[in-house]
């Protein structure tokens, strides 16, 4: 049988890789080539599209090593078990596809992971070796996402720092019981001694402004963590909880939800749904609430249902609002930025447009329309000058008005 090719090969790796959540550049260093004699920027436009929290879009490379791996999870696409096509990348067709990409204006960067092979301090070695390669022997200054290996020397670890933007250690699934039933060789004290390492050593690195000399930078872009959902039973709220307790512990830049669902075949033990797509979407939204709104947990799976499950149906902002009414109207002219948070269709944006705005007239309706993307969503939570809903708020076909319309699909 005759050996895949370059191109054979980055069509199965990154087809491999669709299941790792990318992350975005913000937060890293602004290297730049205009400004040195490297090649690439962590900035500006560019195949895989990640997007940074301000809207901006970049691209990279996302590509496992290899999918080839020892090990034999339940949930995942590559375990040793599955019936899929395999490939391996050596450091140097890395390298070389990273550069090239970039060279033509594909990619902005790289995000890596990978199968675990043989063991994984050579699985994170091989990992070091790229990055270290890019950058020292290319002089690649764009982006580098690595997926580290939490059982990995930490010594491996601490060197990838130093080569990449950002580290992710995955903590797997929501719980450590659904861990270990479903990857019996991933052990939650591993991740977590991981994790915690890594936070220590980017807070080691980040030195401090009176320091005559500063260390080198060690993942400028901190760390992120991914959790897959739908292979267990863990409902939002201890979904939610978890990623809560991963921010306040890991200082965490980002926890990413995937909801993964694995290939049909013979050697399969989970039952075989459709990925639940419409509930990862909802836990984003949900994380986003915790992170930027001012929401607490309880108060986002309070709009949901009595299981601890989100409404798929309409976002988690809007599902509190419609039980708490008794907090709505808001006064667009009057409300604290907190209050005026919590308005369904409200942005951090829009609020701070209007905040703005008022301390020099008073807002009316068009106004308002005006400061945000739907006025049609906000009208019944909010009054203005020359506006207020009456009874509106409380009627109990609200939710029918408010709520997104269903879509007929077109076949043709």
């Amino acid at each position: 049988m005759s050996k895949p090719t370059l191109m054979q090969k980055l069509a199965i790796l990154s087809d491999a890789a669709k299941y790792d959540a990318s992350c975005a550049s913000s937060g890293t260093s602004k290297r730049d080539s205009t400004k040195s004699k490297g090649i690439g920027s962590t900035e500006g436009s560019g195949i895989c599209h990640a997007y940074a929290p301000d809207g901006r879009c970049i691209s990279l490379l996302k590509i496992l090593m290899t999918n080839f791996c020892i090990y034999d999870c339940v949930y995942c696409v590559n375990r040793s078990s599955s019936n899929v096509a395999r490939a391996r990348f050596s450091v140097e067709e890395v390298v070389k596809l990273t550069m090239e990409f970039y060279k033509r204006n594909y990619i902005e960067g790289l995000f890596l992971s990978s199968g675990i092979i043989r063991n994984s301090d050579y699985t994170m070695e091989e990992m070091v070796r790229i990055a270290r390669k890019l950058r020292m022997e290319e002089n690649f200054a764009g982006y580098i996402h690595l997926k580290t290996i939490p059982d990995a020397s930490p010594k491996l670890i601490e060197e990838a720092g130093l080569f990449a933007d950002r580290l992710s250690i995955n903590i797997e699934l929501p719980t450590d019981i659904a861990l270990e039933a479903l990857a019996p060789e991933k052990k939650p004290r591993d991740i977590k001694r991981s994790m915690g390492h890594l936070r220590l050593k980017i807070d080691e690195h980040k030195g401090e402004a009176r320091d005559r000399a500063k260390p080198p930078k060690f993942a400028p872009g901190g760390q992120s963590t991914q959790m897959i959902i739908g292979a267990d039973g863990a409902n939002d709220d201890l979904i939610l909880g978890r990623s809560e307790n991963l921010y306040g512990n890991y200082r965490l830049r980002r926890v990413y939800y995937s909801a993964f669902s694995p290939i049909p075949d013979a050697s399969s033990r989970l039952p075989l749904a459709k990925p639940p797509l419409m509930r990862e979407h909802r836990l984003y939204q949900a994380d986003w609430l915790m992170r930027f709104y001012g929401f607490g947990r309880d108060e986002i799976v309070s709009g949901g249902s009595a299981d601890g499950m989100l409404d798929l149906a309409i976002d988690p902002k809007l599902a509190w609002a419609l039980k708490n009414r008794g907090r709505f109207p808001v006064d667009v002219n009057k409300a604290d930025r907190e209050m005026l948070l919590r308005v369904p269709g409200f942005g951090t944006k829009a609020v701070d447009r209007i905040l703005s705005t008022r301390r020099h007239r008073s807002l009316r309706l068009d106004d308002v329309a005006r400061l945000c993307h739907s006025v049609e969503k906000v009208r019944p939570f909010v009054q203005a000058l020359d506006w207020t809903p009456g009874g509106l708020t409380d009627r109990e076909n609200l939710r029918g008005l408010v709520a997104p319309k269903a879509e007929q699909l077109s076949l043709f």
